[in-house]
């Protein structure tokens, strides 16, 4: 004889106890954010916008209403009369000119070796590879300061003091870049895409022009940006070689307003919102892209 065993009826007591999940965190739920997360937010938002304000504020400001205490708090009426006087005094038009020459080149040149050196570390199989790889993450640990003085003594062996030359060729290549992109394409770049390539009789070039760089378009774009931003708005290295009267970036420009006996500060600060302007603008129009390009990294990491 058989005896069989009936499981328990549930009743609605039971399936009232079992806890059950807010829509949010079901699978494909959207996650909303309460008072707390928004007031965060906002705190963050404001702290992060108040150094661009406050540039704004002192821009259309004169240099005697910024000395007062407490300092002014609202925009003055002398925004586009500083604005107008600082594009004239630091020869703004050419200083654009070079800076976007120099920017330019240095994130497309980095970013296309970058990608290229990042595909060999990331999917190639040659001899002292790991050992050249840590050669290159250790560059990274060394100051650039370190290599002010032998890299001006070359510049100046070379005649290319007050010339674009000599801020470009240093900043061709990037040890963060070729970094960066080896460990995006680790993940983003299967190993059997470049094998199917392969077997269809692709060359290494044909390789990396129609499969690497595709797949690495994302954290191009990211690299590009990171790039173009540091390499406008580095003053050391162009402050050193070239001067306010030759071939001047923005930033060497700007340093030289508002001198005297008294700095004119609102004139500084005018130059200062001149030079930020274009790299709003850039990522005004290419954040959207550029933000993507993030997230779609962290996601495939």
């Amino acid at each position: 004889m058989t005896t069989t065993v009936t499981p328990p009826e549930t009743t609605p007591a039971k399936e009232a106890k079992r806890p059950r999940l807010p829509k949010s965190a079901r699978a494909g739920g959207t996650l909303h954010g309460g008072p707390i997360a928004y007031a965060i937010l906002i705190v963050f938002t404001i702290v992060s916008l108040f150094p661009l304000v406050w540039t704004a504020i002192a821009a259309s400001r004169d240099n005697q209403r910024l000395a007062q205490n407490p300092p002014p708090f609202w925009f003055g009426s002398n925004l586009f009369k500083n604005l107008e006087i600082a594009w004239k005094d630091a020869n703004l038009g050419e200083a654009f000119l070079n800076t976007t020459i120099v920017a330019g080149t240095s994130a497309v040149t980095i970013v296309v070796l970058s990608t290229i050196a990042g595909f060999a570390f990331a999917k190639l199989r040659f001899k002292g590879r790991n050992a050249l790889m840590l050669i290159v993450i250790g560059t990274m640990m060394v100051p650039p300061q370190l290599s002010i003085i032998p890299l001006y003594m070359m510049v100046a062996k070379l005649d290319w003091s007050d010339q674009l030359q000599a801020v470009i060729f240093p900043s061709l290549v990037s040890a963060f870049g070729v970094f960066f992109m080896r460990q995006y394409l680790l993940q983003a770049l299967p190993d059997e895409v470049i094998e199917a390539a392969r077997v269809d009789g692709a060359s290494s070039w044909r390789v990396v022009w129609h499969v690497v760089f595709p797949a690495a378009r994302p954290a191009m774009a990211v690299l590009g940006m990171l790039t173009f931003v540091q390499t406008w708005n580095d003053f050391l290295w162009p402050f050193l070689v070239l001067t306010q009267t030759g071939n001047p970036t923005v930033q060497v420009a700007v340093a030289g307003l508002g001198r005297g006996f008294t700095p004119d500060q609102s004139l500084i600060m005018a130059g200062a919102l001149l030079g930020t302007l274009p790299l709003l603008l850039v990522f005004a129009i290419f954040g959207k892209q550029i933000v993507g390009g993030i997230m779609q990294g962290a996601v495939k990491g």
